[in-house]
């Protein structure tokens, strides 16, 4: 930290202006007054500088000093991050707790990652190997779900003179390097500006699914892996339920779970809940490859915008090692919040319901550094992050800017329905108004393991759109206007609504559906309206159809496990042959009598 620059001329809330601050850039790192609050440079005028700060501004005045650190807002990368609770800056939640207590004091500084714990480095170079940026010159089993991939940093290249191997802490020379008779000592340990994109050799267009054992999801609106998902809806309507249930069952290596700006208690349930939940991967703790931020209402505005590029540069760096990454942000309306404070107490132009001008902007910045890339280095890495955001709309208006700003950047909209919610209709994703723009790759995709998935599918939808006209001639006319047929298309949708697209997220076995359970329940549900489609003609009462004792079954069928899916599905379709037989007779013999009559 260099000598006292400026001194502080104004305080507003988080918003601090100092002047002197002539060799300062912006969205360099300052520490703020005799406590030492950390702040971020983000406006420069002369010698005035504007700082937002990460810590609450009581107890601090004019006339304080400001001291430049000369560095940018960074993350440090390295073993660690596993299992780790963050605040928005990177702050170790639990080091401060055990040390500080449950509140975290102003200007405390504690190390992001610990530099007293040893790892156990096992080199994957030797000497005389050539090295350039990207590539794994160890690893360490950081938990027993994950392996840390230590990579050449950016910028580093060079020929390995020295390579050690045991245990180490995270700021130990582990491998030296030379390039032009200069020497470069490595340690596990990389420090990376969280506003800058971690580089690559190429990004690939997303072409294979996410799976998220969530059925509304994986069926009618499937996300990409390195794709970009929204998740709007109004209070009370499952946005963080969904996101948890995301994090805990979607294939990806690692989860980032950011918590930005939400409220406590819905945090302190995450953070209870996930060391407790038996990863089905491993069947260890999800929390051996999870990584939290915490950065929840009751804690400093500023904060929460930093928290969500905190994350996404975590997540980039795990992708850079191959792996598949999930980042779950929850909620970018708060972030965008944060920034309509800071931009007020910037005086800057306001934009659409005060939202700054460059509200855009920011969030196509953060959502494009999601993708699959291949990674730096002489080995290929194909590496993904996928990023899904909650949007939190005062009153469920997604024609808000937040909402719209975000539709015109992701390719899966989520639109949870409050109507829905109160009708305990979870997850309340509303099959009218959502959409993927990648469901028609991941149904060509489905298609080669399961020949009939894009038929099922649309299926299903069209059933399902033709059921709300339906029903608006019902709220007209009554239902006893309908056609057999239609009244047939109504039970159809029902079963769609009530035994697939309606899941138990408490459930031990209906919280999780794989592609085959989804594949096998649409199966059975279309043959149920194929059957009945062909006794459309005849005479019988609707209630015939409705009192079928395979109906239930069929409806039960979420709660059988994956081992006994099968043997039950064939027990299913082997009953509903039979009770579709004795209706076909049993209509002809109707048919039979009214001929004679």
């Amino acid at each position: 930290m260099s000598e006292i620059q400026g001194k502080i001329v104004k305080i507003s809330g988080p918003l601090v202006v100092a002047d002197g601050m002539k060799q300062a850039q912006v969205y360099d790192v300052v520490k703020v007054g005799h406590k030492h609050i950390i702040g971020e440079i983000i406006e420069l005028r002369d010698d005035l500088a504007s700082i937002q700060v990460y810590e609450e501004t009581a107890g601090i005045g004019p006339g304080e000093p400001v001291y430049l650190t000369d560095y940018p807002l960074s993350v440090e990368l390295g073993p660690g991050l596993i299992e780790s609770i963050f605040d928005g800056i990177q702050r170790p939640l639990t080091d401060i707790y055990n040390s500080h207590g449950a509140f975290i004091p102003v200007g405390v500084s504690v190390p992001k990652l610990d530099r007293s714990k040893l790892w156990t480095f096992e080199p994957k170079v030797k000497v005389g190997d050539k090295v350039i940026a990207g590539d794994i010159i160890g690893t360490v089993q950081e938990t027993p779900a994950v392996v840390h991939k230590i990579l050449a940093p950016y910028g580093i290249e060079g020929i390995v003179k020295d390579v050690k191997s045991g245990d180490f802490t995270i700021t130990d020379t582990v491998v030296t390097l030379t390039h032009n008779e200069k020497e470069t000592n490595l340690s596990m340990l990389q420090v990376w500006p969280v506003r800058k994109k971690r580089p690559f050799t190429k990004k690939i267009a997303p072409k294979e699914p996410m799976v998220t054992g969530q059925r509304v999801i994986d069926t009618l609106f499937p996300i990409a892996r390195g794709g970009i998902a929204a998740i709007p809806g109004p209070f009370g309507s499952g946005k963080t339920v969904v996101q948890h249930q995301l994090a805990k069952w979607a294939d990806a290596d690692i989860i980032i779970y950011i918590g930005c700006g939400e409220r406590g208690n819905e945090m302190t349930d995450v953070l209870m809940e996930f060391p407790e939940l038996v990863d089905p991967k491993t069947g260890l703790s999800l929390m051996n490859r999870t990584v939290l931020i915490a950065n929840t209402s009751n804690m400093p505005v500023a904060a929460r915008e930093a928290s969500m590029y905190t994350g996404i540069t975590i997540a980039e760096y795990f992708r850079d090692m191959g792996y598949k990454v999930a980042i779950m942000a929850d909620s970018t309306s708060r972030w965008a919040e944060a920034l309509r404070e800071m931009s007020s107490r910037l005086e800057e132009m306001p934009g659409e319901e005060g939202y700054p001008a460059y509200l855009a902007s920011r969030l196509s910045d953060f959502y494009e550094r999601a993708g699959i890339v291949e990674s730096l280095g002489k080995e290929t890495r194909i590496g993904s992050v996928t990023a899904i955001g909650a949007v939190s709309p005062p009153g469920g208006d997604t024609s808000e800017p937040v909402s719209q700003a975000t539709l015109r950047i992701v390719k899966v909209f989520w639109g949870l329905s409050s109507s829905l919610a109160y009708k305990r209709h979870f997850p309340a994703i509303d099959w009218l108004k959502s959409y993927s723009l990648y469901d028609a790759d991941m149904e060509k995709y489905h298609n080669l393991t399961r020949p009939n998935w894009q038929k099922y599918v649309r299926a299903f939808k069209n059933i399902l759109s033709d059921e709300t006209a339906l029903l608006e001639i019902v709220r007209l006319v009554g239902i006893d206007a309908l056609s057999l047929k239609d009244r047939i298309k109504l039970q159809t949708a029902q079963m769609i609504r009530e035994d697939y697209l309606h899941q138990n997220a408490f459930h031990e076995i209906d919280t999780y559906a794989s592609l085959d359970k989804q594949y096998t329940m649409m199966d059975l549900i279309l043959k149920w309206y194929e059957y009945a489609l062909k006794l459309a003609d005849t005479n019988l009462n609707f209630n015939r159809f409705e009192a079928l004792k395979v109906n239930e079954r069929i409806g039960f069928l979420k709660y059988v496990k994956e081992v006994d899916l099968h043997a039950e599905a064939l027990s299913i379709e082997k009953d509903m042959i039979e009770q579709f037989k004795n209706l076909k007779e049993e209509a002809t013999l109707l048919w039979s009598k009214l001929i004679k009559q």
